[in-house]
């Protein structure tokens, strides 16, 4: 976009489908001045890139929409910021209206349904005619279906067809014929009318509530996130609201609350519930210096916390700003069904009409058909007159072939998919993304950082004949814990982890990456290489050999330790496994993919983790350009089906560069800006958690697809050959709508209780 480039949101409650959101998109894009359009139907949003200085204003856009058939209820520059509570405002507002007008036509429909009954198989109802007319009137034209009628007379006009054209094609035409029989003796539609409407409604208010669960988990996200802040500000506590939090402003947080923002721990320890970022139940240890999320829920110490990120830019709001962008994305395969309902409306417009047509000339020659059917299908009458049978197979087509089902197939699983993805960690940030994950073949590992914890730690200690391993590591950890040296830290941990102190040193010296050197008590200790220790003529070094070298073939980094001129043996320090990664690789194998590690080690160390999590190809020594271009060897050698997992900055590029980028959460922030998918475990067993649940909604896409557009192929022809009553297939065709969503929502009853790396089998 360009600087002179705005956005402007348009909440459209009616958009209800890809096939509304593709009329949307098509109405807004011809207008001049308008550089983008992106659709959600999740959120009932609409995005418009416009020109600021030549492109339409907010009124425009919304007068343009509303001319399509579409009410707009909000109109939000985005500079203004979030409006907080809108969007579910809007969508419990439209819920409620929706449930209103399908209860005022539900009680008059109702009733036409009992006396029909009565009239038809008990007694004869005098004046029935009037009554089941009066009855009809309102839900036909007034609360009922004013606004399907509306709607489709914008529609038409504005030279779009909308699924509220069908309607009401469907339902305004039986109701004047059946007005008819005052004048002439004839079979009665006004019940036809009154019963498609109604079923119309019941749809599109079951369909709203369904909606509504298969994207609970954003307005959860949402909701999670805590609405005031207690900070320290001139001395004192003041309670604010989390929208005046600034960056840097220090947070108290009490046992039991949810931390207002991102920030970090300046004072106090607790254990924090962080399920809500990475699905995970166990409470994560937090200390000064440590990182917390906001939203997160501090379980037992009081805390301060320092603000690092604030409003939009908070771990939360990204959260929901990538399952918002996954929601409102186009997965490829969409655009078969896009073409297809481009043309439907229009389609199924000419097939209504040819049916009408061929019944009315060529009746007499169809009426075996009829009897045929007639046989058990107890709707069917042969002996019905032929402009009867006519309006009957007219309308029929037109109710049972709206796109409904085949405008839910992709949004509907995409946003059960991305939810869940959102609770267990794994946000996937596009519909393409899944469809290309499915494909994947050969995944990249980066090792440190992604496979290993990227720090490192104590493995190994080995004493010399006669030591013991306590006093070698006190020596050690008391001259190290001087240095700054990472390998020095990790030694002082690793010691401490053992309930070995460091002791006071004196007279520390270093020798850069020699090694260092001070006095214990009455003890001249040295640590260091073996070259160091020969110079200073230390002994006993040649039966630590054999322990060094097998370490060193291990990967191990190795450190001797001598005292007063004699070896007592050695430490040795490496970056170790992540938790999981041997159960990830494991995994992945098991999923068929090829797993290849690049790192920018050397070859022995790599050679070694590569070993012991069972990774069969290394790259070595690669620079960071080199893995863009390992990347690229291994597209030329596997095809584009090529996946990268890295954590780091140097990784951005070659996660571009790959098919898929997965992003470690825990990395660094250009490396997820980067990527197709982000991990916020941050641990490599979530990888294959994301192949499965990206394969397990693409297959949900495939079968609502193939259900919807199955369904409509075989539905019209028997619709228009006179076997299908209009009723029965306006109920038809809000069941296959439901059939659509509820398929979706099995993929959440499938994951409700599977807990993270527990791999459920796809379907």
């Amino acid at each position: 976009m360009s600087d002179k480039t705005i956005t402007i949101i348009l909440t459209v409650p009616g958009m209800g489908s890809d096939h509304c959101a593709g009329i949307v998109r098509k109405t807004l894009e011809r207008l001049d001045g308008v550089e983008g359009v992106k659709t959600n139907i999740a959120s009932h949003r609409v995005k418009v890139n416009v020109n600021e200085e030549a492109g339409p204003d907010g009124e425009a856009l919304k007068a343009a929409v509303e001319g399509a058939g579409y009410d707009v209820k909000a109109v939000h520059d985005q500079r203004e910021g979030e409006v907080e509570g809108e969007d579910s405002r809007i969508e419990q507002a439209y819920l409620d209206e929706a449930k209103k007008r399908l209860i005022i036509a539900a009680i008059p429909t109702t009733l036409i349904m009992i006396l029909m009954m009565v009239h038809m198989f008990w007694v004869a109802i005098p004046a029935y005619l009037a009554i089941i007319a009066l009855l009809a009137f309102p839900v036909v034209f007034l609360h009922g279906g004013l606004a399907t009628h509306k709607a489709s007379w914008r529609s038409l006009k504005n030279g779009t067809f909308n699924m509220d054209v069908l309607i009401s094609m469907g339902s305004l035409p039986p109701y004047v014929l059946g007005l008819m029989g005052f004048l002439t003796p004839m079979t009665s539609f006004v019940e036809m009318a009154a019963t498609i409407m109604t079923f119309h409604l019941v749809g599109r208010y079951l369909e709203a509530m369904a909606k509504g669960r298969a994207s609970e988990a954003i307005r959860r996200m949402m909701d999670m996130s805590a609405k005031t802040a207690r900070v320290e500000r001139d001395g004192e506590e003041r309670e604010v609201p989390v929208k005046e939090l600034s960056p840097g402003d220090i947070m108290i947080v009490r046992p039991g609350e949810k931390i207002p923002s991102d920030g970090e721990v300046t004072e106090g320890e607790s254990h924090l519930d962080e399920s809500i970022a990475t699905g995970e139940s166990v409470p994560v240890y937090k200390s000064e210096g440590d990182a917390v999320i906001g939203g997160t829920i501090n379980k037992e110490g009081r805390l301060k916390v320092k603000a690092t990120r604030v409003g939009g830019d908070t771990f939360l709001s990204q959260v929901v700003k990538l399952i918002d962008e996954a929601q409102g994305s186009r997965v490829p395969i969409q655009e078969f069904a896009d073409r297809m309902t481009g043309r439907f409306v229009p389609a199924v417009l000419v097939i209504a009409m040819a049916s009408f047509l061929i019944w009315l000339v060529a009746g007499d020659a169809l009426r075996p058909i009829l009897e045929w059917g007639a046989s058990f299908l107890p709707w069917v009458d042969p002996t019905a007159p032929k402009p009867i049978l006519a309006i009957l197979a007219a309308i029929a087509v037109l109710v049972i072939a709206c796109p409904c089902a085949l405008g839910l197939a992709t949004p509907t699983a995409l946003m059960v998919g991305s939810g869940i993805g959102a609770e267990r960690g794994i946000l996937i940030r596009s519909g393409e993304a899944i469809q290309t994950f499915k494909d994947i073949r050969v995944i990249v590992l980066d090792k440190t950082g992604t496979i290993t914890r990227g720090e490192p730690v104590l493995t190994d200690v080995v004493t010399a004949k006669g030591v013991e391993e306590k006093h070698l590591l006190t020596l050690a950890a008391s001259v190290e814990d001087a240095s700054e040296h990472p390998i020095a830290q990790a030694i002082v941990k690793g010691a401490r982890e053992r309930d070995v102190k460091p002791e006071k040193v004196s007279d520390f010296q270093s020798t850069g990456a020699r090694g260092v050197s001070g006095k214990v008590g009455d003890e001249k200790v040295l640590i260091g290489n073996r070259r160091l220790l020969e110079e200073e003529g230390v002994s006993g070094l040649d039966e630590l050999d054999e322990a060094k070298k097998e370490l060193e073939e291990k990967g191990r980094t190795v450190v001797l330790v001598a005292a007063d001129g004699k070896a007592l043996g050695l430490v040795a320090v490496a970056d170790t496994l992540k938790e999981g990664s041997k159960e990830a690789i494991r995994g992945m194998h098991d999923l068929g993919l090829h797993v290849v590690m690049i790192t920018g080690d050397n070859e022995r160390a790599a050679r070694a983790v590569a070993d012991e999590v069972g990774i069969n190809e290394v790259q070595a020594e690669v620079l960071p350009d080199g893995k863009v271009d390992a990347i690229r060897r291994l597209q030329e050698k596997h095809g584009d089906h090529v996946a990268m997992v890295g954590d780091g900055i140097n990784d951005a590029p070659a996660l571009k560069q790959a098919n898929v980028g997965i992003a470690i959460g825990a990395g660094a922030d250009v490396a997820i800006e980067a990527a197709d998918v982000t991990l916020v475990r941050g641990e490599l067993t979530a990888v294959v958690d994301a192949m499965q649940l990206s394969r397990a909604t693409f297959s949900k896409i495939v079968q609502n697809l193939i259900w919807a557009s199955g369904y409509n192929v075989a539905a019209i022809p028997i619709a228009a050959t006179g076997l299908l009553h209009p009723m029965i297939g306006v109920i038809a065709m809000t069941a296959s709508s439901l059939s659509v969503i509820s398929n979706s929502l099995l993929l959440k009853r499938r994951y409700a209780r599977a807990q993270p790396h527990a791999h459920p089998h796809d379907n």
